[in-house]
């Protein structure tokens, strides 16, 4: 398969995402593309999910490219929000990257979920929200990268993260 590219989007289940990959025959060549030929990826919502080890949401493995695991909010410390979050939401990048510049603007995103994801190393964090708790909610490791907002849906905002994905060299 030649791209040079791959946006892995998700709406749904963790282990239904996953199940479909795999009966569909797409996981040995997902793997090939970011990890031999290391094309850059975007993983947007459930597809952000995918890149990381596993889920609560479900009891099969994710792709395991990011090392982090997907965890559900707890609704003891969100005070009466609530579940899912969604809505729009200001993102911060919390580093230098390619995906989420690090501006004076505030930048928000359109997100609906229920699970966030918690990274081993927080050099692989790009970015974080909050509601009622500061969660990740940017991803990325080498040349690949997952959201776990929807970009498009998220109007100019979401046009600049595509266009910046888009500018990364392969």
């Amino acid at each position: 398969m030649s791209c040079d590219r791959l946006v892995l989007p998700g709406v749904g289940a963790f282990d239904a995402g996953m199940e479909a990959l795999k009966e569909n025959g797409w996981l040995d060549v997902l793997n090939h593309i970011a990890l031999e030929r290391r094309v850059p990826v975007l993983g947007i919502c459930l597809g952000m999910q995918l890149l990381c080890r596993c889920s609560e949401e479900g009891s099969l493995s994710g792709l395991g490219w990011i090392a982090a695991d997907v965890v559900s909010f707890d609704s003891s410390k969100l005070k009466n929000l609530k579940i899912p979050h969604m809505g729009w939401t200001t993102v911060r990048p919390v580093q230098e990257n390619p995906l989420i510049p690090m501006a004076q603007v505030e930048q928000r995103f359109y997100h609906v979920h229920k699970y966030h994801a918690i990274c081993d190393k927080k050099e692989s964090v790009l970015a974080t929200s909050h509601y009622g708790i500061d969660f990740t909610t940017a991803v990325c490791h080498k040349n690949i990268f997952g959201v776990q907002f929807h970009p498009e849906k998220s109007h100019r905002f979401g046009m600049v993260l595509i266009r910046h994905f888009l500018d990364i060299p392969c």
